[in-house]
Formats: C-alpha cells, structure tokens, sequence
C-alpha cells in the first residue's frame, strides 16, 4: 500500500468496532492513526484501550468528545464539568493532545441563545487549568446551524475561533470539520485567522438528499458537495500540519463491511488534497 502519513480513521466511521477491532483495522489497511471515541474506550477500560492502540502501532489523533454544558440544574452543570475534567485525563492517557468539545445545544426550557452560550464559555473557562495540567488541548467544534437546538449552538468557525481566543493557546483552539462549516462564506478568512489555534481538521462530504436524521447523514468523500481541496489548503497554510481524520456518521457505511470502508476512506483520502 501507499503510505498516507497524515490520514487518521475516526473511530465514529466504523462505530460498531471496539477499540482493538478499529485498532487492529487501521493496522491491516496501513492507516497510521485513529480518532477514538470515549463511550468505545471506555467499553473497553482506558488502560486497554491505551495498550490495544500502542499495540497496533497507532497514534491518537483525538478524543471525542467532551462538551455539553448547558443544564439548567447546578446539579448537572457540575457533573458536566467532572466529566470533561475525566475525559482531558482520559486524552492525556492515551496519548492524544486533543479532546473534541460538542458544547451544547440550547438550555431545557430556554430559548435563550446567548445564555447557552455564555454557560459554554464559562465552563472552558473553568476547565483551562485541567486542560493545562495534562497538556491537553480543548477544541471547540462549530456544528451546522441544524444542531444548534439540541447539540451545539457554536455554528460557525469564527464564533469557535472568538470563543477560543478569550483563553490561552496552549489549552483551547477549534476543530476545523467540514461536514460543518463547509458552506460558511467567511471560513477561508476565519480558517486563516485561526493558525495556531487549529487543533483538528475532519472531512466528510456533505451529500444529498438528508436522511431522517440529519446527524447520519455524511458521506465518503467524494460523494457529495464539498470542495475540500481550497478547505485543505486553507488549514495547511494556516499552520495545521497534524493528522487528517475522516469522521462519517452514515447508517449504509457502518453497515458496510469495515475492511471495504477502510479501503475506501484510504483510496478517497487524495481528493482532501
């Protein structure tokens, strides 16, 4: 096979694998690195996980995912924030600098965008020093406005990047994901602006039509509406020299056998460029 030195299999693409099984897979089709994602590492016991990946060869490009920070209870706002403080050790053990933050979606019972947005803000504010503790760094995902009820009501890199930008660098920057911001008309400029801040690139392709669920509507890249090459560009220019990592949430792809899905991810990977 032709080595491809950045390239990075999210776990979330082959979500019905384990840790080991998704290890082992990125192993067999020479893919030298792996997102992972914290429900599966810790199915598996974080100390497993850690060997299973080292074992395999790989490296963690990211942990998946910290966030949600907008509860209304006290009660559950500090929870929250325990377990983000848990998912930064869990990064710093297996060997990752990155934990993907999904923020939140609007307070129950409120419509009040800011107030969820203030809530985030000072939840990273709080979790800074943990974060630098381990030396792992946040990074704010902007999600498409279609999740901002529910998920995450940072829709645009450049809101991520002002959010970011209130805390030290060495603890918070923004995930550059395409299936996200793609459509965005200020992303170029906002990609630039970012630099240093850039602590994940994720591709996808955003293909048509939706499906029921919106979340599991991703595609191969190559499939669908994004032009990654000017995207990519953007993020290499900007500084990012870090690993690649495909990201699908798709019914048809998990059921797809993960050997065929592996190939595929290896075999698209030159169209981000």
């Amino acid at each position: 096979m032709t080595a491809l030195p950045r390239l990075s299999l999210n776990q979330a693409t082959v979500n019905r694998l384990s840790v080991s099984e998704a290890a082992d897979l990125c192993a067999r089709h020479e893919i030298e690195a792996i997102g992972l994602w914290r429900e599966q590492v810790a199915a598996a016991g974080l100390a497993a996980a850690a060997r299973a990946v080292r074992a395999a060869g790989l490296r963690v490009s990211s942990l998946c995912r910290g966030g949600f920070f907008t509860h209304a209870d006290p009660a559950a706002r500090q929870a929250a924030i325990a377990d983000n403080k848990a998912a930064i050790a869990e990064a710093a053990a297996l060997g990752t600098g990155t934990l993907v933050l999904v923020s939140g979606g609007l307070v129950p019972g409120s419509r009040d965008l800011g107030l969820a947005r203030r809530m985030i803000a000072d939840a990273i504010g709080e979790l800074v020093p943990t974060a630098q503790a381990h030396g792992v760094r946040l990074g704010i995902e902007a999600l498409h406005p279609v999740f901002a009820a529910d998920r995450c009501v940072i829709t645009r890199l450049g809101e991520a990047l002002d959010l970011a930008t209130q805390f030290p660098a060495d603890a918070v920057g923004v995930v550059v994901d395409t299936y996200h911001v793609w459509w965005d008309a200020a992303l170029l400029a906002d990609i630039a602006r970012a630099g240093e801040r850039i602590v994940s690139y994720q591709v996808c392709d955003w293909i048509l039509p939706l499906p029921a669920n919106t979340l599991r509507g991703r595609g191969h890249v190559g499939d669908g509406h994004i032009d990654f090459p000017p995207i990519t560009a953007a993020v290499a220019a900007a500084g990012y020299a870090g690993d690649i990592e495909v990201e699908i949430f798709n019914e048809a792809i998990w059921a797809a056998p993960p050997d065929e899905t592996a190939d595929t991810v290896r075999k698209r990977f030159p169209l981000v460029f």
